[in-house]
């Protein structure tokens, strides 16, 4: 949210303050401020009020026009201009030569033939709008040769705070709120906001208001006639500007202001389209046109503002194109309300429409302001337009309020929570400048929560020592050390576990660790060919792009490999991350956490790469859990995966996770010189999964005999299965050494080790041994190469 310090000066005497001292201060004591401060005018002089004595054509041009300008000098000035709305008697914002106006400095230029000496100036090059269509006309009582900035409040500071931190502070939702702060820091007084009195109108008729459902919490209203003025004075244009939105129109423009000043969101319908208010929900849903001429999806969870049994307006959201106010309104009713924070928050993002207004309504708004906002727009509407005339008196539906909070606390408990020395007259005075009742009796306080700090933010003793602290300055506090007992804290086993996958695959293998969200990319995806699985949905995205919540993390994967594939020839990635696998019985996401592993290469084959990554796991699982892995072929479950050596992970007879290669049509789209490999496990099967422990033996005092076997076979795991079929103790180590094609086709080497803790082996033994193992697999088809 943009601050303007103009805008804080109405409320606040800051005479003699250095104002980016202050904002710093109020950075660290109330909200975020982002880095840049905006010196609005700074780079703006030399431009004054001119009046336009004569127009011609250019002889040569059918767009520009030949001016002599009264600048208040001696002589009028050539000027040529482009502008179409230029016309004798016509007062301008003119740069002299000299001037400056940004990066720009005005000088003699030849246009056309013509030479003109200085520049009529639109709005939108002196930065104060973005209105652009023509040359600024000056309307207000200035003598030419004024300058500019003595007329108008170009001259401002701007500094921009990050509504995350006021996402528990509605009350900071305004200028009114952010001067209240900048008061207590600054030691000066709050000025008290001018509204009219409304009580004058107390005889006249209300307005026919009626709160049917209780998610409006209070409706103000009050009608206008007799308005002339169509558009709003220059400085409230310059505020609007700078604070972020477009002048629209001046009633349209006054419910803005109010809004930036008070935090509080109004409405201005046209009088002569809304003459029944009732506040309601539907039964049915229907279709609803905005002031922005789209149309939206409204259900029977969306409250709407009604003329009688029509809607005229998304209640606390936006208006309606029917009821909006035109150039020839001359009557207005204004809306002053407060709404059910959790119903606009989740209707805003139903409709994934979300505005200035809803933003604020979301914070929970002190529904006290309703009639005080009020109270303001009148005072401005009758300031600005001295013939408005108010037809109908204020009416207030006031339905729900919020309970007073009243805390109790005494010095003793402020000296514990700061364990500093706080005296109670700073503790009052703190407490009274940002707008607490404060009642103090020898030590103990009784303060009563303001209602605009007590919607959700001060609730209990907790809160009132951050105020104090706050504004004391978390800067002047001693540095002192804190006793108190440490007790040693075991890590989760789950958390000690994706620990431990972290360091072996970074330290060990190099990997790069990523992270990323858990939505399903879909023009990420469509780049790979890769359609989205239908899985869960986000009600009401606002964005089609990541309204589906991911099946897996390969997808993901595929796309960051797409994007870094220039940076390297080879590189793995890795993410601990969640999916979500549809809903279960009870209609909740069963959401898995995944351990993510993607390999890219445009060197290793393959194979080279596949049996990288099967070490990878395995080294992975013997170091974490002391436990050998299995594979099992499968069918692919996604799109993207290759149909062939797709395999299950197994650990204990359980599956783990999945191992396999990527489409070919996909990784042609990632590179079409490289392969890529991933495996997805899931984490509670890995911690679920028995630590086995390790288990020393003693080394043996006689030597060991190694046997090669080289097998005609196409997987190793008939292999694997014959040697723990014959179960042999002699067999100390088994190794797979090798694999090649020849034109028996592919072979697999397997190294035995045997050894006897007691005795050396004969040859005799160990071959027993081997001959069961060739006879078991030569029972399935797989020979012993010769």
């Amino acid at each position: 949210m943009l601050i303007s310090i103009n805008w804080v000066r109405d409320f606040v005497d800051l005479d003699g303050i250095n104002i980016d001292e202050l904002i710093h201060k109020f950075s660290l004591s109330t909200a975020e401020v982002e880095n840049e401060i905006f010196y609005k005018g700074s780079d703006l002089s030399g431009v004054v009020v001119a009046e336009i004595k004569s127009v011609e054509e250019h002889p040569k041009s059918k767009k520009l026009h030949l001016l002599k300008v009264d600048a208040g000098e001696s002589e009028l000035v050539d000027v040529v201009c482009g502008a179409p709305n230029v016309r004798v008697g016509m007062k301008t914002a003119f740069a002299k030569l000299g001037a400056q106006i940004g990066d720009i400095t005005i000088a003699p230029r030849d246009l056309a033939g013509f030479t003109s000496h200085g520049m009529c100036c639109s709005e939108k090059e002196l930065g104060i709008s973005d209105e652009n269509d023509g040359i600024m006309e000056i309307t207000d009582d200035a003598a030419v040769g004024t300058d500019i900035k003595s007329l108008y409040e170009i001259d401002d500071i701007i500094f921009e705070v990050d509504n995350k931190s006021l996402t528990n502070r509605p009350d900071l939702w305004g200028h009114y709120g952010i001067a209240r702060e900048i008061a207590t820091l600054a030691g000066r007084p709050l000025k008290k906001i001018e509204t009219a009195d409304l009580s004058v109108y107390n005889d006249l008729p209300k307005v026919d208001i009626k709160i049917e459902d209780e998610l409006c919490k209070r409706y103000s209203g009050i009608r206008f006639e007799n308005i002339t003025r169509k558009v709003s004075p220059v400085n409230m244009r310059i505020r609007l500007f700078y604070c972020g939105m477009r002048a629209i129109n001046y009633l349209a423009d006054l419910t803005n202001y109010l809004m930036l000043e008070m935090g509080q969101p109004m409405h201005a319908f046209d009088s002569r389209k809304v003459e029944k208010i009732r506040v309601k929900r539907f039964d049915k849903p229907f279709e609803f046109t905005t002031l922005d001429g789209v149309s939206r999806h409204i259900d029977e969870n969306t409250l709407m503002i009604c003329n009688g049994d029509t809607p005229v307006a998304i209640a606390g959201i936006m208006g309606g194109l029917d009821s909006e106010i035109v150039d020839d309104t001359t009557s207005l009713t204004l809306e002053s309300a407060n709404f059910d924070a959790v119903s606009i928050r989740k209707s805003s993002s139903r409709l994934s429409h979300r505005t200035d207004a809803s933003m604020r309504y979301e914070k929970s708004l002190d529904p006290e302001m309703t009639t005080v906002a009020a109270a303001r727009f009148v005072k401005l509407l009758s300031d600005y337009d001295n013939g408005v005339k108010v037809t109908s008196s204020l009416t207030d539906e006031y339905v729900q309020k919020f309970d007073k909070v009243t805390l109790n606390f005494d010095k003793k408990f402020v000296d514990r929570y700061t364990g500093i020395e706080i005296s109670n007259e700073t503790i009052v005075n703190t407490l009274t400048s940002l707008g607490f009742g404060v009642k103090l009796e020898d030590d103990d306080f009784t303060v009563d929560v303001p209602t605009w700090r007590a919607t959700k933010d001060v609730t209990i003793k907790a809160d009132i020592i951050e105020e104090i602290t706050r504004i004391y300055g978390y800067d002047n506090f001693d540095v002192n050390t804190a006793v108190a007992p440490l007790y040693p804290v075991r890590m989760f086993e789950e958390k000690n576990v994706e620990e431990q996958i972290k360091d072996i695959l970074v330290k060990r293998y190099s990997m790069h660790e990523v992270h990323s969200y858990i939505w399903a990319y879909a023009d990420e995806y469509k780049k790979l060919g890769i359609e989205v699985e239908e899985n869960v949905k986000l009600s009401g995205a606002a964005n089609p792009n990541i309204e589906t919540i991911r099946r897996s993390m390969i997808p993901t994967q595929l796309c960051q490999v797409k994007s870094n594939v220039s940076f390297d020839s080879e590189f793995g990635i890795f993410e601990i991350g969640r999916v979500v696998d549809g809903l279960d019985e009870k209609g909740l996401c069963r959401e898995k956490k995944m351990l993510g592993i993607t390999l890219f290469s445009k060197t290793a084959d393959t194979e080279t790469l596949y049996f990288r990554l099967v070490n990878m796991i395995s080294v992975m699982m013997d170091d974490i859990r002391h436990k050998g892995l299995s594979y099992k072929a499968i069918e692919p479950d996604h799109a993207y995966i290759h149909p062939k050596n797709y395999n299950a992970v197994i650990c204990d007879g359980t599956e783990i996770g999945r191992i396999g290669l990527v489409y070919p049509t996909v990784l042609k789209k990632i590179d079409k010189k490289a392969n890529v490999v991933f495996a997805e496990l899931e984490i509670d099967a890995v911690v679920g999964t028995a630590n086995q422990g390790i288990k020393y033996q003693e080394t043996s005092k006689f030597p060991s005999i190694d046997v090669d076997l080289t097998f005609i076979s196409e997987k190793y795991a008939p292999i694997k299965e014959a040697i723990e079929a014959v179960n042999s103790e002699l067999i100390r180590n088994v190794a797979l050494t090798g694999t090649y094609t020849d034109e028996q086709g592919k072979a697999i080497t397997v190294r035995l080790s045997f050894v006897h803790p007691e005795r050396t082996l004969t040859k005799e033994e160990v071959m027993e041994i081997a001959d069961r193992i060739i006879g078991i697999l030569k029972e399935q088809g797989i020979e012993l190469k010769g």
